[in-house]
């Protein structure tokens, strides 16, 4: 008995006899076993397992950016509160939950996608091998950067980008997958508002490539459009302190923290990218007719490479989206074939190969995390549920560790970053002592929110972070930290990472 799961290239299709045919459906759900499965051995994202204490602190009472300093949009943690409501509901970990519900996010996204192409001339393409490799995408690929902000863009986008291919191949859409593309295409931009470029970019090339200015005026635009607005409307209503407090320090402190784009051109995520594009273009080349789906994937995909450029610091999880759509583009091109003057079947081996291991190289490009595996360990014996403190500006060293120990996390924010950041501008030469003087002010908040989070709410445990700063010089400089910090002795030294506990044994 022989087993076809339909991956065979265009023009290769055999029908034998007794075959058990697996379909694209049964291929899809083993992708999302073997994903799954991978959330049993990946580590738990470090922003995302922020956002998930966020969410519980707005449950609590907390407000966001006054007694949660965070800089990005309120967007971001919308959508992981369902997460911490129902797993509070049910009584399970919110991080449980939470994986569950994006497994859930993309299987619909999926689902949507594939009803807006399903009476399209793209029917049989886009519902078979191309529909086990968008899910081997969406599930598998982000690896540590699962639930990440610009993974869940990249899925929301998905079934609007169904509908801007109908519109650059001048085919009907259904009213129902209009409203779903404008809502979809709303939720990515009002994540981050860099992500205009990649839905601006699919926009603009369906119109191109269909010759019809008035495709840029589609309803689904109309529909996304307003609802940006009123997602920018409500911020202003509903977080006034986003603009009064939160942008003026991300314009005059966080983005000194960007890197010259010289810095990151060279990375293994923009090299990934390239040979995607690479070989879509490659296929293309060979190709009569210009493959509209393929050319609005590129699209896409350059425009989430124009807001990993643009946001400019080179993290992984910002080039996500860029890859991925630029590999959905290159298996595309190779499923598609040709129409009678297409490129050998020798390319399209070559071609299968070598995205083949650009993904595998994606996967481990994007399975990078920092292991705090010993510093949780040195934490656990202390006492259950720790209240901890951290002395630091990386983000990676206390989460999603707190949450792993049941603790609390004493701090406002995720991490200390504000001196951090204006320290190494000096340093680096980005800023004069000029400048540094006038962001002295945002320093000193920084400061002030810090110190009266430690007495609002001891912590048993302080952790400081002197191997990539002087974290620990600079407490005992100042008199207020110092003076707190005296209650604490040091249990061990971690690599320049400090573990002191305190030494009343009373828990506050």
């Amino acid at each position: 008995m022989s087993l076809n799961v339909g991956l065979s290239l265009p023009g290769d299709e055999t029908a034998r006899q007794g075959a058990w045919a697996v379909t694209p459906l049964h291929a899809v759900v083993a992708v999302f076993m073997v994903a799954i499965m991978l959330r049993g051995f990946l580590p738990f994202n470090v922003d995302v397992s922020w956002w998930l204490t966020i969410c519980e602190r707005m449950l609590d009472g907390q407000r966001l950016y006054v007694d949660i300093l965070e800089t990005n949009p309120p967007m971001a943690g919308s959508v992981y509160m369902l997460g911490v409501v129902v797993a509070r509901a049910i009584h399970m970990r919110p991080e449980v939950v939470t994986n569950g519900l994006i497994f859930l996010l993309i299987a619909a996204s999926l689902a949507l996608t594939w009803r807006a192409l399903r009476f399209s001339s793209l029917r049989e393409r886009a519902g078979g091998v191309v529909a086990v490799w968008a899910a081997a995408l969406l599930t598998i690929l982000p690896m540590y950067d699962f639930g990440q902000r610009e993974h869940l863009a990249l899925v929301a986008l998905l079934p609007a980008l169904a509908v801007y291919i109908l519109r650059a191949n001048g085919e009907r859409v259904a009213p129902s997958a209009i409203l779903i593309a404008g809502l979809c295409a709303a939720t990515t931009m009002n994540f981050k508002p860099y992500f205009v470029f990649a839905v601006g970019f699919c926009i603009l090339t369906a119109a191109a490539q269909a010759r019809d200015w008035r495709v840029l005026f589609a309803p689904e635009n109309w529909i996304a459009a307003t609802l940006v607005v009123i997602h920018a409307l409500c911020i202003v209503a509903f977080y006034p302190e986003y603009l009064t407090l939160i942008y003026p320090l991300v314009r005059d402190v966080y983005l000194l923290a960007n890197l010259p784009l010289l810095s990151i051109l060279p990375t293994s995520a923009t090299t990934l990218w390239l040979l995607a594009i690479t070989v879509t273009l490659a296929l293309q080349s060979r190709r009569q007719k210009v493959d509209t789906v393929a050319l609005v994937m590129m699209a896409g995909s350059l425009g989430f490479a124009v807001s990993f450029f643009v946001q400019a610091k080179g993290w992984g999880y910002h080039a996500y989206p860029m890859v991925a759509l630029g590999l959905l583009a290159a298996g595309w091109a190779v499923v598609a074939g040709g129409d009678g003057q297409a490129g050998s079947r020798r390319l399209r081996v070559g071609a299968m190969l070598l995205i083949a291991l650009v993904f595998a190289n994606g996967c481990l490009r994007f399975a990078t995390s920092i292991d705090t595996r010993v510093v949780r360990e040195e934490i656990t014996p202390l006492g259950p549920r720790p209240k901890i403190l951290m002395l630091s500006a990386a983000n990676d060293i206390g989460h999603p560790a707190v949450r792993e120990l049941g603790g609390t996390w004493v701090s406002r924010q995720q991490a200390l970053w504000i001196r951090e950041v204006v320290r190494r501008a000096l340093r680096d030469g980005t800023i004069d002592q000029p400048t540094a003087d006038r962001l002295a002010g945002y320093v000193a908040r920084e400061r002030a929110g810090l110190i009266e989070d430690f007495r609002k709410q001891p912590p048993d445990v302080v952790v400081i972070d002197n191997q990539n700063s002087d974290w620990g010089s600079w407490a005992a400089a100042d008199p207020e930290l110092s003076q707190l910090l005296k209650s604490y002795t040091l249990v061990k030294n971690i690599m320049g990472i400090e573990i002191l506990r305190r030494v009343d044994q009373t828990r506050s």
